[in-house]
């Protein structure tokens, strides 16, 4: 038994198809290689992560947390900071974050 039509317009329509269904494949690879290069592109050139991040209020203006750099309980109101600000924060009362405890890593007394 045959799976392909017997005649030649049938089989014209079926090439017709199977050509633009390729087309289409092709683009949608090129697509997805196109998406990798990128994503790897971004990998390359993303900043180095902060070794400290200080986390700041509802208000945007004082801090209410130190952070390890990385911290999984960081918020988008972070920013990366140098040791000597982390150390700085701490001092002035600023919460170390209870996760990552920061403290420790600085050699900061509890």
């Amino acid at each position: 038994m045959h799976d392909l039509p017997p005649d030649l317009p049938r089989l014209r329509t079926l090439e017709t198809w199977l050509t633009h269904t390729l087309d289409r494949v092709r683009q949608q690879i090129a697509a997805a290689g196109q998406r990798e290069a990128e994503r790897r592109h971004g990998e390359q050139v993303r900043p180095p992560e902060p070794d400290w991040l200080i986390e700041q209020g509802l208000d945007g203006r004082q801090a209410v947390y130190v952070h390890v750099g990385g911290c999984h309980m960081a918020g988008k109101r972070s920013k990366g900071v140098q040791r000597d600000q982390a150390l700085r924060a701490l001092a002035d009362g600023v919460d170390a974050c209870p996760h990552c405890r920061p403290e420790s890593e600085l050699g900061y007394p509890e």
